[in-house]
């Protein structure tokens, strides 16, 4: 097995609720609940932080596709958010993605960009069947 990252992301809480602080190869940063679901929102819940990862991933992959191919488009924004919908007795969810360009661009070129941010890692691992595995261990002696 083989890890996208080299090193894992980790994190841990303490008795603050919710305040979690997350370590990554470069540093940490917080994460928290808005203060309507007993946090203090002093960074982002988990559910910024997914659609964060599509916003960030899409950019970066359009950007690597527009510099590969030269085209002349400087000015990219990426808007998302999602929604939980219950069909035929299951809960889907749904991400709404928009992207836009600071300028005019033809409609094949439009077209083009749409399935460059539709294989963005991030969107291929949302729309698949993802697997967790999760192992529990206790630093107790018995």
């Amino acid at each position: 097995m083989k890890y996208i990252l080299e090193n894992p992301v980790s994190g841990h809480i303490e008795e603050q609720k919710y305040k979690t602080t997350i370590q990554w190869r470069n540093g940490e940063f917080i994460t928290d609940e808005p203060e309507k679901l007993g946090g203090k929102d002093l960074g982002p819940d988990p559910y910024t932080l997914l659609i964060s990862s599509l916003v960030s991933c899409t950019l970066a992959t359009l950007r690597m596709y527009i510099d590969k191919k030269g085209l002349n488009i400087h000015d990219i924004k990426v808007s998302s958010n999602m929604y939980l919908r219950i069909e035929k007795e299951q809960v889907i969810t749904y991400f709404d993605r928009d992207i836009s360009f600071g300028q005019a661009l033809n409609i094949e070129i439009m077209e083009r960009l749409k399935q460059i941010a539709e294989a963005c890692p991030i969107s291929k691992i949302l729309k698949s069947n993802a697997i967790i595995n999760t192992t529990i261990q206790t630093n107790l002696l018995s």
